[in-house]
């Protein structure tokens, strides 16, 4: 089928030679768009709150008028991302499962609703529980989003294009993280000039920060779209009443019950984790140690501290912004690399990469200019990884439990990972407190979870050039 109509299954072989998109057809961009867009949507709202819990938690503890001291917003800080990481996980397991029961498209649908409308809800907190409690809620959607996208793309697209549309699609993730940078920057900037001094809602001062909570809302319209036009892929449809049966699509108990896919689901995991706690843990911090050195460096200006924290908004934005344009190129280059290399070498380099470029950073960021070279190459080096993530775990299980087996590896390593940014917060707030800016120690003390990627990489497959299995 080449309509829009249903969703054709992937071509197993291709004789072709030319570029991959010249075989897709106007269903496939059309998949392609639809998931692209929905976990852009995704990570624009991770990154509202990256860009925002700082900010957020010194108005929400607060208390009496007296502001929280440095170390405590770093500690609260990694508490509030160890909250958010472990709804992911959760709504990963959770989600995952219902996609290899119901389909990819209704189970992508439930999602984006969820971290949408949570999302927003995030505006009206008013102290650190509710707030957290918000973001948790936010991670059940984030979590199942993912999974669902890259099964969808992986069994519509041919089987040549396949890794370079998973690439695409996770490449693109990068300009969700970008556009919550220019909305922080455009906010910061307005709230620098005193644009929000009178914006009061039921007795509140709405700052920046709310203001980007609610803008994240948005991305509930896309269910419309998903609701109205995707179909489920033939593969999953052609699966018969007595091989649901037989396979139990989604089942955590016929995926670790089978050897080769139990191998594939915990190296996975631990591939997963090493990334997403060097990113979560570390990475996604460099926003919070900018702010400290902007902070110094505002001291003694004579500026207010509404001016301050607007200005502060602004060039933190501009931080996330490098991050990512670094972000989208890091992806796609892992996707042509690993397309010569194969899956495996190309992970050993970038987890070399990633620990090495985010020790310089985080060791040497002191300077203004800093922010324009060193933090794109830190993006570059660490994001590369999820690009490998998107392309390899879809490759590592059968069509019954590849929404399971992805979910599993992608989002459970985030519980493992939820233990990162607490971690962090608590050698910033207790082992290094003694030191002028402690979240350098820290960030650099917790790079040697690189290493753990680069251990587990010899126990796992290679599927360069390999079918999706069945």
């Amino acid at each position: 089928m080449h309509g829009f109509e249903g969703a054709p299954a992937a071509e197993e072989t291709s004789n072709s030679t030319g570029p991959w998109w010249k075989e897709l057809n106007r269903y496939h961009w059309f998949v392609l768009t639809v998931a692209a867009l929905g976990w852009l949507f995704d990570t624009m709202d991770q990154q509202i709150f990256v860009l925002t819990r700082v900010d957020a938690l010194r108005e929400l503890l607060t208390i009496k008028g007296v502001a929280p001291t440095k170390a405590m917003l770093g500690e609260y800080a990694g508490y509030a991302t160890s909250i958010f990481l472990l709804g992911w996980a959760a709504g990963g397991i959770a989600f995952g499962v219902l996609g290899d029961k119901i389909g990819r498209a209704k189970t992508m649908l439930l999602t984006i609703l969820i971290y949408s409308v949570c999302t927003g809800l995030s505006a009206f907190s008013t102290c650190f529980t509710d707030f957290v409690v918000y973001r948790f809620l936010t991670g059940l959607g984030v979590g199942g989003e993912f999974a669902v996208g890259v099964s969808l793309v992986a069994e519509v697209m041919p089987s040549r294009a396949r890794p370079f549309a998973l690439g695409l699609l996770q490449a693109l993730s990068a300009v969700g993280n970008i556009t919550a940078a220019l909305m922080s920057m455009g906010l910061g900037r307005l709230e620098a000039e005193g644009g929000l001094k009178d914006f009061i809602v039921m007795g509140v001062q709405v700052k920046a920060w709310r203001i980007l909570y609610v803008i994240g809302i948005l991305p509930a319209l896309l269910a419309i779209v998903i609701r109205r036009r995707l179909k489920e892929p033939e593969r999953w449809q052609n699966l018969t009443q007595e091989q649901r049966a037989a396979k139990k699509p989604g089942s955590y108990g016929e995926l670790f019950g089978n050897p080769r896919w139990r191998k594939n689901a915990i190296g996975g995991l631990i591939l997963a984790s090493a990334g997403v706690i060097g990113l979560w843990g570390i990475g996604f911090f460099m926003p919070d140690l900018y702010d400290s050195v902007l902070r110094k460096s505002y001291a003694d200006s004579g500026f207010t501290p509404e001016k301050i924290n607007g200005l502060v908004g602004f060039w933190k934005g501009v931080s996330s912004l490098m991050l990512n344009i670094g972000a989208f190129f890091g992806i796609y280059a892992f996707t042509m690399v690993t397309h010569y290399t194969g899956r495996r070498p190309a992970f050993a380099v970038a987890f070399v990469a990633a620990m090495a470029s985010t020790i310089f950073v985080f060791w040497n960021l002191n300077d203004f200019s800093h922010l324009f070279w060193m933090v794109p190459m830190m993006g570059f080096c660490q994001l590369a990884l999820f690009g490998g993530y998107a392309i390899y775990f879809p490759e590592l299980f059968p069509t019954h439990l590849r929404s399971t087996g992805t979910s599993f590896c992608y989002n459970v390593g985030r519980i493992v990972a939820a233990l990162g940014p607490s971690v962090l917060g608590l050698l910033t707030s207790r082992v290094y407190a003694g030191y002028d800016e402690p979240m350098r120690y820290a960030g650099v003390t917790m790079c040697c979870v690189f290493l753990i990627g680069l251990m587990i990489l010899p126990f796992l497959p290679e599927t360069k050039g390999q079918p999706l299995p069945e």
